[in-house]
């Protein structure tokens, strides 16, 4: 093999010295990770419990990490646009997503999506479970009890019906999962949005309604609706005294509306690792465990492998679902 042509000694020690000084001069700046401020997206509009949840942990890791978290509203389609956009976002830390059961859900209720719910991201941690309640009208509607809705739907099959904020979200599944398992017919009546289907549950021009327990409970506090069961499998702090469908009458019933976050995929596991650190700190601390109770969001977080075996599960006990109700996107 033919040599190396040799440099002058003068030109190859000052080379050396320079080559040493910009490796010295990289080697902490991948370290010194987070270094300039990061991006989180939501990819629903502001003010909603998935909005909150990413304010208040910002809020939180901000001061963690040395550096601002910007929270992005991004909406639309369901959340998939801000989705694609984080997919071919780099894969350097610096930009989140905090998603919802949509995650999983997406997939069969749209059947060709932009991006890859698994391979193009990168689990980080689960965050919190925000229980849905099934509520109706307690000025027009007397029904108190799980029981009392299937006996009244059982009598007058397609009578009555269930507001949701639209085809596909939680609000919505929860309604097919209890009429397939409690084998009633209840007509869905979607809505864009929770706030216009609230209005109309509040009216009496729909019967029920499995709301979030953060857009719910204050009416009913103020005695504006009944509370007749959660959809979780535990019982909600928030509404102790409210039991869950499964012991109310569905047994194995459950609906967690679970909300977590994901970054780019191939973003190093040093960066994913520093996220996950800063959001299971954050979650510990009471101040922000307070905030997350006033929307009833129960914090759970969790190791970025075990998000992933969650997603996983939850693909495929949805897209059953989906399939089997026939269900698509609005």
């Amino acid at each position: 093999m033919k040599s190396l042509p040799q440099r002058p000694a003068r030109l190859l020690v000052p080379s050396v010295i320079a080559a040493a000084l910009l490796m010295a001069a990289a080697a902490p700046a991948h370290a010194a990770y987070p270094d300039h401020p990061i991006r989180w997206v939501v990819p629903f509009p502001a003010g909603g419990a998935m909005d909150n949840i990413a304010r208040t942990l910002g809020e939180d890791m901000s001061k963690s990490l040395g550096q601002a978290i910007v929270v992005e509203n991004r909406p639309g389609a369901g959340g998939n646009i801000g989705a694609e956009m984080v997919a071919r976002a780099p894969a350097d830390g610096y930009t989140l997503i905090i998603v919802a059961n949509g995650m999983a859900v997406n997939p069969a209720l749209y059947g060709k999506l932009s991006y890859d719910p698994i391979k193009d991201f990168a689990p980080v941690s689960l965050l919190a479970v925000v229980p849905n309640v099934l509520v109706t009208s307690k000025a027009k509607n007397p029904v108190k009890t799980v029981a009392e809705v299937i006996a009244s739907a059982k009598a007058k099959p397609g009578k009555y019906s269930y507001a949701s904020a639209g085809n596909g979200t939680s609000i919505h599944l929860a309604g097919e999962l209890f009429t397939s398992m409690a084998h009633v017919d209840l007509l869905h009546i979607p809505y864009k949005g929770s706030g216009p289907a609230m209005t109309d549950l509040l009216g009496g021009q729909v019967d029920y309604m499995f709301d979030s327990i953060t857009s719910a409970k204050p009416h009913i506090d103020s005695g504006k609706l009944t509370a007749i069961a959660v959809t979780t499998s535990v019982r909600s702090s928030a509404l102790p005294n409210v039991p869950t469908v499964a012991e109310a009458g569905v047994p194995g019933y459950e609906l967690s509306p679970w909300f977590a976050t994901f970054v780019p995929a191939k973003t190093p596991q040093a960066v994913v690792d520093t996220l996950n650190r800063a959001m299971l700190e954050a979650l510990k601390k009471p101040a922000v465990q307070q905030r997350l109770a006033a929307i009833g969001a129960e914090p759970i977080g969790s190791t970025p492998a075990q998000l992933r075996d969650h997603l996983a599960k939850e693909t495929v006990k949805w897209g059953v679902l989906i399939r089997e109700r026939g269900i698509r996107g609005d």
